[in-house]
């Protein structure tokens, strides 16, 4: 699905938030992804918020490492998952 970047997918509020249901951004560590991801969706307050309280999935495995300290390669793809209802 994605070439020499990420593709992060939203789902949800975040989707909402986004406008769009999934971007495509460059590899680097899960905090460098988080970061252009927020970037690219300034133009209101609702994006960064639900975007810190999402669950997050790097190739559909559940991540509770440092961001930071976690490398996400090019073609792997970021989920992003907030809290739904009732859970």
């Amino acid at each position: 699905m994605s070439g020499a970047g990420v593709t992060v997918r939203y789902w949800a509020a975040l989707r909402a938030a986004a406008g769009t249901s999934s971007d495509e951004v460059p590899a680097g560590t899960l905090a460098d992804v988080l970061a252009a991801v927020a970037a690219r969706h300034t133009d209101g307050p609702r994006f960064s918020h639900v975007l810190g309280i999402c669950s997050v999935l790097v190739d559909e495995r559940p991540v509770t490492d440092d961001p930071a300290g976690v490398t996400v390669g090019a073609g792997s793809v970021v989920d992003l998952l907030p809290p739904f209802a009732g859970g």
